[in-house]
């Protein structure tokens, strides 16, 4: 199908405004979870929801939840050191500070990231420490230094962490594989996990577009009886829109997998098979791209995002819906066993030990330039770069 078909039956629908209405109405109403309100309801908390997710009830909390004036009560007396300030730090940063929460960053002094902190409005001395002075500040210690960093600073970060913090982290590694990240946790304070659904990009961009990204959170160690109630309130506190729980150990063992399947790896590798077999039979570069990336990325993908798979089946030509039911099984069938070997590798740790391996290296840079210097290199992103420039919006 190309995108000028589904654009075509796109604008079709919207010329026609009342039947089209009717039609998102219906569409809403069938694929929207239903949901009721929680049985038990803690006093004084609103918004909080337990909704069937295709036969499974779910407890989720919202932004709702958890209004500015309510956080800025909940942590009046706290200080949130930030240790690390790459992707999740700068989003998660920003928002606490706009938030109006007391939040530190501490980073090495004069490294890379100090100067970052500083462009972005962190002031030394006042709000800008490095690490060991703001761990000894923060009340809320949140560990946003890479996996390979946390296993190689745990030591000197570790006796930091007195009685009466709370250690926070943003994914499920260092602690779960603590026999190779050598990231044991005190038992005497409260560890939580707060892990937006996005890089920190897209938690800053959401968050400033008055959205929110959605995140899990987990409790690994609960002293205080709060730990729960403190990372759902740090989850919408760092920007998140709507909340859902889960374990340490569900939250990096998806996480990994989903990167190195569907959301990176995977549609990578999807998207050269397809690219190479029609430039071998013939297809111009540009043709080749088109049919690949541009019509999925600016076409269907939307679609899926907004309205759903059968949406944009119903939105595609019957020749397209057809071929694409028939083989859409073969695909899961020839992949399936790939996933499954995926999750494998991810649960019994073998994913986390080539990633330390790898990002421990003193030479690790170098190298990770290297393979991105390939995949740059690439035929089919050449042709992308020239692609995009023909997007009407950057004409």
């Amino acid at each position: 199908m190309s995108a000028r078909t589904a654009a075509i039956r796109l604008a079709r629908t919207a010329g026609a405004r009342v039947a089209s209405q009717r039609t998102f109405s219906a569409l809403a109403t069938a694929t929207r979870p239903i949901v009721s309100r929680q049985a038990a309801v803690p006093a004084g908390v609103r918004g909080v929801k337990t909704i069937n997710f295709g036969g499974t009830s779910e407890v989720v909390h919202e932004r709702g939840d958890w209004p500015r004036e309510k956080l800025l009560d909940y942590f009046k007396n706290d200080t949130l050191a930030m240790i690390g300030y790459g992707s999740q730090g700068y989003g998660q940063g920003l928002n606490l500070r706009d938030n109006g929460l007391n939040v530190i960053v501490g980073v090495r002094k004069n490294g890379t990231s100090w100067k970052a902190a500083i462009e972005d409005g962190w002031v030394p001395g006042e709000n800008l420490f490095d690490v060991n002075e703001a761990i000894s500040k923060g009340t809320i210690v949140m560990n946003l230094l890479s996996d390979a960093a946390q296993s190689e600073t745990w030591a000197e970060i570790k006796p930091l962490l007195t009685e009466g913090k709370t250690l926070y982290f943003a994914h499920g590694f260092s602690p779960v594989f603590k026999a190779l990240t050598k990231v044991e946790t005190p038992a005497n304070l409260d560890v939580i996990l707060v892990a937006p659904k996005g890089s920190g990009r897209t938690v800053r961009s959401l968050f400033k577009e008055g959205r929110g990204i959605n995140s899990s959170y987990a409790v690994w160690n609960d002293v205080t009886g709060k730990a729960e109630e403190k990372a759902i309130a740090l989850a919408v506190a760092v920007g998140s829109g709507y909340v859902y729980q889960t374990t340490f150990e569900r939250e990096v063992n998806s996480d990994l997998y989903g990167e190195r399947g569907c959301l990176m790896g995977g549609i990578h590798g999807m998207f050269l098979a397809q690219y190479e077999v029609l430039r071998e039979n013939g297809h111009t570069p540009s043709e080749a791209f088109n049919e690949t990336v541009e019509e999925a990325t600016q076409s269907l993908y939307p679609l899926i995002g907004k309205y759903g798979m059968d949406y944009m089946y119903d939105a595609c030509s019957t020749t397209a819906r057809r071929g694409a039911l028939d083989w859409y099984p073969r695909f899961k069938d020839a992949l399936k066993p790939v996933f499954e070997d995926l999750y494998e590798s991810v649960k019994n740790g073998s994913e986390t030990q080539r990633s330390l391996d790898f990002n421990s290296a003193p030479d690790y840079r170098v190298k990770l330039e290297a393979e991105l210097e390939t995949i740059r290199n690439m035929e089919i992103w050449r042709v992308g770069k020239e692609v995009r420039k023909l997007r009407p919006e950057n004409n």
